[in-house]
């Protein structure tokens, strides 16, 4: 079943002994989809902190629910490694985060959930590497990328205003464009895997589309119409 990221936003977080505080953001691979952390604001109880916390901690996730459910305690959590959250996470943070939650590592040559839709094991990677310590610059915020210009082959379309995540294997599916004057400000889904680049340093994406088959989509007058 798929899920707005975008409604996502603000909702509590509930740990397994009380409040721990709520949503900021998502951090997804854009190699891939795949939502790697939710940014938790804790707030009151941890004034300042940004606690990044795995998909593998999610409880059951209620559509029109208020609050999401972490598998984790509160203690867990406020002994977690410190997150620089204007710096992209590097690979050396990321290897102290599992070993602090006592995760599997990532398989960086698969999908991050493997062919099954869980996730794999695989050794840990070695503690010193060139990639460990460097930014990891396909760690992106799923938040930052919601207000992007959506540029078809043939030109401007509109911009995304959503994202789509699958709720079991939290792959993001789809994208939601909500598309300019031109097509009646109608908004239209773009399956991720039309996008053929995103330029961070313009706030541009990329779809192989036309914006003929965007207006065609956007007349269907439904938020779920498709690009071709």
């Amino acid at each position: 079943m798929l899920q707005s990221l975008h409604q996502r936003l603000g909702e509590n977080l509930r740990a397994s002994d009380g409040e721990i505080g709520h949503v900021r953001d998502f951090y997804f691979d854009d190699k891939n989809w795949h939502v790697r952390y939710l940014v938790a604001d804790t707030g009151h109880w941890l004034p300042g902190r940004l606690v990044l916390i795995s998909p593998e901690a999610f409880g059951h996730l209620y559509p029109d629910g208020k609050v999401l459910l972490v598998n984790l305690t509160r203690q867990q959590i406020d002994d977690s490694p410190s997150i620089d959250q204007h710096k992209p996470m590097s690979r050396q943070q990321e290897v102290e985060y599992h070993q602090h939650y006592g995760y599997d590592y990532y398989a960086e040559a698969m999908s991050s959930w493997g062919l099954a839709g869980y996730p794999v094991i695989v050794p840990p990677p070695p503690q010193t590497t060139q990639r460990q310590t460097a930014g990891d610059a396909h760690l992106r915020s799923a938040k930052e990328l919601t207000g992007y210009g959506v540029e078809a082959n043939d030109g401007t379309v509109g911009e995304i205003s959503d994202l789509w995540v699958d709720g079991r294997t939290w792959v993001i599916r789809q994208v939601v464009v909500e598309c300019g004057h031109w097509y009646a400000g109608n908004k239209v889904i773009v399956p991720a895997e039309k996008i053929s680049r995103i330029n961070y340093a313009l706030r541009t994406v990329h779809v192989d589309s036309t914006r003929e088959a965007f207006a065609t989509a956007s007349h269907h007058h439904h938020h779920q119409a498709h690009a071709a």
